[in-house]
């Protein structure tokens, strides 16, 4: 490709509304241009990664078996109202209608329309295993896009599905999909941990998480320097204590705290550590009957250290809690404890409620807590004593850096990333709501055992920014990079050596196989490497009528602090040398 015949179109200043460093460095270079909130063009700078994104994918899914289709981006209503989730997924969905008053989605996924396709064409044991996927548009109307392709609204993915005999078999078949997914990212040429994830309601540990890590990330990735583990921080467990609680050694005593309501201001001016004060969370929970109503309802009270923080997925798994919870409201607050939030506490509650502490807490004597009455609370407290023992000890907190590993094997560390990635197992959630069914060896008719497994393909190229960069612009991997190498010709209308040299060595470099691109726009070469070290070509190849006098041209890699002077006649083999070809 020459550069004249490209569209090249960098920014020397990011719109008002890019963000994160991806956002601005996509606009800037020219990758994407907005459309609309969450919306964008890809420009065809941007589609040559994504495209590579995608051929990589492509390669690594056909290798593993999987079978790639096609499936709608506006799909049938009926579907999603088999299993439930076109009512219950939220505003997220995209729900249209057509001219004759007909309900239809924009696809955000494709579970349904997969497990039709299944449940019609698969329907013997000897068709299974079967993975279909796709790499297709998809919408999800969040609430707030931001952050480019980071979270848009209309994104493509890659979407697999595994349909399986049985649990052993889906087991297998996610194993295939974890391997391949390993190999997809490695070829990326990104850092990157597959992590533990929570599998959510439908139980089991068959659930991870590609993450690229990136300082900027909005998921915090838990793992042990020492061992193989790694977790999301939904799934980490914070192991019980090894010590148990200590005898009390102080009188419970009311204490004023005036003005102070948060832990960390208590402790401060009581001169204490954070880790001695305990919070009160106020939680409900609801049992509905099936008109959505009401029926039953139960405030819990759960304590954390001061310096812990609630983990709502743990909580989400402890018995009472299955159906979901929300916070209390003022009312229930004031109805058990007499008092506003912020001087909350278990001690001398007006009504009993459920306490669930955490194992940290369980083990605690003579910490701090709120006394329920403003500008109070109590020093000394201690189960036991003070207060029964609580109804149920539960890890219900994030871990923290410096926590035992769950496996034995160090302790942990914390760092950034950005979920690019997921391999998950479905079960038959999806095959039993909507009666998909094969028949086994007996000729009984059986439920089909699911996986999903998803790629953000236009997600992944914004992480691998937000991972790789400079103060200049964007520093592409080879494998995802738009071009992999560039040529810049310095005068080169003037020169006809100039134009002979840089002309010969991009026709050898198509003929070797290298993605590389020809500027020959004729810019200043102050300007032509300003716009290739923004767009972020990893080589660049510099070629001026001074340096083919000595025998030699220059060439620099996009994380190089200088360039270097290579032989002109041995800059080929030299580059094809850097790019293993």
């Amino acid at each position: 490709m020459k550069a004249s015949q490209f569209l090249i179109s960098t920014l020397k200043e990011a719109p008002a509304d890019a963000e994160v460093v991806s956002h601005k460095f996509m606009m800037r270079a020219g990758l994407i241009k907005k459309l609309g909130a969450g919306i964008y063009n890809y420009m065809p700078m941007g589609l040559r990664v994504i495209r590579k994104v995608e051929a990589i994918v492509r390669e690594e899914m056909n290798r593993a078996g999987a079978i790639e289709l096609t499936m709608p981006v506006v799909q049938p209503a009926e579907l999603w109202q088999e299993t439930g989730r076109f009512d219950k997924m939220g505003p997220e969905l995209l729900r249209i209608k057509d001219r004759h008053g007909r309900d239809f989605v924009v696809q955000p996924t494709s579970e349904e329309v997969v497990t039709d396709i299944a449940r019609q064409e698969l329907r013997s044991y000897k068709q299974l295993p079967k993975n279909f996927y796709q790499i297709q548009t998809k919408f999800r109307d969040e609430r707030r896009p931001r952050f480019g392709l980071m979270r848009g609204r209309e994104f493509i993915m890659k979407d697999a599905y595994s349909f399986d005999r049985d649990v052993a078999s889906a087991k297998q078949s996610y194993q295939v999909m974890a391997e391949a997914y390993r190999r997809i990212f490695d070829r990326f040429g990104l850092t990157y941990r597959a992590v533990a994830a929570d599998s959510g309601a439908i139980g089991g540990d068959l659930s991870e998480e590609f993450q690229v890590i990136a300082a900027t990330g909005e998921d915090a990735i838990v793992y042990c320097p020492s061992s193989d583990y790694a977790a999301n921080m939904e799934k980490a467990e914070a192991l019980a204590p090894a010590q148990t609680r200590a005898a009390p050694s102080q009188a419970l005593t009311k204490t004023a705290t005036p003005g102070k309501s948060t832990c960390e201001d208590v402790a401060e001016l009581l001169k204490l550590p954070l880790a001695h004060t305990v919070k009160s969370l106020v939680l409900a929970t609801e049992v509905l009957n099936e008109q959505g109503e009401v029926v039953k309802s139960q405030v819990w009270l759960l304590l954390l250290r001061g310096d812990h923080e609630m983990n709502e997925v743990k909580v989400g798994k402890l018995p009472g809690f299955e159906g979901g919870f929300r916070f209390a409201t003022t009312a229930e607050i004031e109805d058990h404890f007499a008092c506003k939030p912020g001087y909350l506490g278990p001690v001398g509650l007006k009504k009993p409620l459920k306490v669930v502490a955490d194992r940290e807490v369980a083990v605690l004597h003579d910490w701090v807590c709120g006394a329920n009455d403003v500008d109070f609370h109590m020093t000394g407290v201690n189960f036991g004593r003070d207060l029964p023992e609580p109804d149920a000890v539960a890890d219900i907190r994030n871990v923290v850096a410096g926590d035992a590993s769950p496996d034995g094997k160090g302790v942990l560390a914390i760092e950034r990333g950005i979920e690019v990635g997921h391999v998950f197992y479905l079960g038959t959630k999806y095959s039993k709501a909507m009666n998909a069914t094969f028949l086994d060896e007996n000729g009984k008719p059986q439920f089909m055992e699911m996986g999903c497994y998803g790629i953000g393909v236009t997600r992944l190229p914004a992480a691998a920014i937000e991972q790789n960069h400079d103060e200049r612009g964007i520093i592409w991997p080879d494998a995802i990079a738009p071009f992999t190498a560039v040529i810049c010709p310095i005068g080169m209308d003037r020169s006809a050596e100039v134009k002979a040299a840089a002309e010969q060595l991009y026709q050898d470099l198509l003929a070797a196989g290298v993605d590389v691109i020809l500027d020959d726009r004729g810019e200043r070469p102050g300007a032509m490497f300003a716009d290739w070290e923004l767009i972020g070509v990893p080589h660049r190849i510099t070629i001026g009528d001074r340096g083919l006098k000595e025998g030699h041209v220059e060439y620099q890699h996009r994380r190089d602090a200088a360039a270097s002077k290579v032989s002109a006649a041995e800059v080929l083999d030299f580059v094809k040398s850097k790019l293993g070809v």
